[in-house]
């Protein structure tokens, strides 16, 4: 008899048999926590940092941990008589009312030792049941899926929601109070004030750069663009390897790591290869030319230097993705895997133009950009990490006398400069007063373009175009095109002025 009427011949089960399950919760365990509380409430200090009120299964429950968060933290104490004031009189638990029951709370109550105890266990049930609410939509839109959503949407889908899970305790998003917001930007300021420079964002490296933005502020999209040969390749390089080289991590309550100084940093490298870009990273560590490190022209002293440096090197958190034509789905997957398994406080994109959208917008370049751009910027925000994105100018600079660029020089530029947060332009007038060299070095105009040759030789602009929370100008750089590094320059009442 084969396997199919085997299956035929068994009896047929009746298909209304009770098959309930109960979503994972301890009831009691939030009792003794509410009524810690209640008792001591250095009980709410001790769960705060990482329960919500969202997290209780109990609906009352909920209500009672957000009226005692909102009243500790007003500077007053959240007792049995104070809360039961915002809770209704009438309401009623089994046989008590709400009033008798916040009292059976506050007299069963468990010492405090145990409340963080009784938070992670709540916390822990209250993920458990996120993933099975995950898991069953995953389920049912696998068996439902309308035609127009392939699978590889569902997976991008799936993996985003489990990476807020992972990150936030919760993935629903919503509404915050202005409590918490307030709480994050104090957090931030103290942050700032601990910090090396005292920056509220992640120090780039560059002094003279840091005192106009403030650092890298976190969840921002920053435009970083240029003509070709002005370096945006070798200054994004230059800020992801400082940051990366001062990181300096610092222990959480819950055991995972966070950035005290500099941070862990993802470069998508999608023009060069992770080999030349670790080659012009050592040359500019190393001050031995590129070029001769890719010709082996280089003495036995320099050798020791590259060694060294390379050694010194394999210890900073600077992670390379050389995929070349990744999609911005792509891209925020293995961002939020990076993020899950090494951590992530900077990612940095070498260039936007080089990226694809979906097939849909495909057919149209501004409509693919507009996307791609959109993409950039809600990922910095779900990822909480600021990202540098380069980009392309357009010819339309070589054809003006004044080659500074301007907004309107972006390509494709709607969308970058309404997505971008801060937009950055390199020019180094260098480039172009040395492809005005007179031929003739006896020529009456050579002595003058020798001495405007001079003049900016070594030096570049750092156009600060837009910036949504601090001033527009120019900042003065130092550039070595040798080991292509960017620096502050020597004379510091030379290196910016405002527009």
């Amino acid at each position: 008899m084969n396997d199919a009427v085997r299956k035929l011949s068994q009896p047929v089960r009746d298909s209304a048999e009770p098959h309930h399950r109960e979503a994972p919760n301890n009831v009691e365990a939030e009792q003794a926590l509410l009524g810690a509380i209640l008792v001591n409430n250095d009980a709410y200090y001790r769960v705060s940092d990482f329960l919500k009120p969202i997290h209780f299964h109990e609906p009352l429950h909920r209500r009672i941990f957000e009226l005692a968060g909102d009243t500790i933290r007003m500077g007053k104490i959240a007792t049995t008589i104070t809360l039961k004031t915002h809770l209704p009189a009438d309401g009623k638990v089994g046989d008590l009312t709400i009033p008798q029951y916040l009292a059976r709370l506050a007299a069963e109550a468990v010492t405090i030792i145990n409340a963080e105890d009784y938070g992670r266990a709540i916390y822990d049930l209250a993920l458990r049941r996120s993933l099975i609410t995950i898991g069953e939509d995953m389920v049912n839109i696998a068996y439902d899926a309308p035609l127009d959503m392939p699978p590889q949407n569902q997976i991008e889908d799936a993996e985003r929601r489990l990476f807020e899970l992972a990150e936030t305790g919760r993935y629903d998003g919503g509404f915050q109070s202005f409590n918490d917001a307030v709480a994050l930007a104090i957090d931030m300021a103290g942050a700032a004030f601990e910090r090396d420079g005292h920056l509220s964002g992640i120090s780039t490296g560059i002094h003279s750069l840091d005192s106009k933005m403030g650092g890298l502020q976190r969840s921002d999209l920053i435009i970083l663009a240029g003509r070709p040969g002005m370096g945006k390749t070798s200054l994004a390089t230059n800020i992801a390897y400082n940051i990366a080289a001062s990181y300096e991590p610092e222990v959480q309550a819950d055991g995972s790591f966070k950035a005290k100084n500099g941070g862990v940093v993802g470069f998508y490298s999608l023009e060069m290869s992770s080999e030349q870009l670790a080659t012009r990273i050592i040359s500019e560590q190393t001050e031995v030319s590129s070029s001769k490190i890719r010709r082996g022209d280089i003495s036995e002293a320099d050798f020791e230097k590259l060694v060294a440096c390379s050694q010194m090197m394999q210890k900073v958190p600077l992670y390379i993705d050389q995929t070349g034509g990744i999609s911005i789905a792509q891209l925020a997957a293995r961002a939020r895997r990076l993020k899950r398994q090494r951590g992530l406080d900077v990612l940095v994109v070498d260039y936007v133009q080089l990226m694809t959208g979906s097939k849909k917008a495909g057919e149209n370049r501004v409509q693919e950009i507009t996307e791609i751009t959109t993409g950039l910027k809600a990922l910095g925000k779900e990822l909480n990490v600021p990202i540098i994105a380069l980009s392309q100018l357009s010819r339309a600079v070589e054809s003006r006398e004044d080659k500074r660029p301007q907004l309107s020089d972006l390509r494709e530029s709607g969308s970058i400069e309404q997505d971008a947060d801060v937009v950055l332009f390199v020019f180094r007038e260098e480039y172009y007063v040395k492809n005005q060299e007179p031929r003739d070095e006896f020529d009456p105009k050579y002595e003058e373009w020798k001495m405007q040759f001079e003049k900016v030789k070594g030096t570049a602009d750092v156009i600060i175009a837009k910036q949504r929370h601090g001033p527009t100008g120019t900042v003065k750089l130092a550039f070595q095109s040798e080991f292509t590094r960017f620096s502050d320059l020597a004379d510091p009442s030379f290196t910016q002025y405002e527009h």
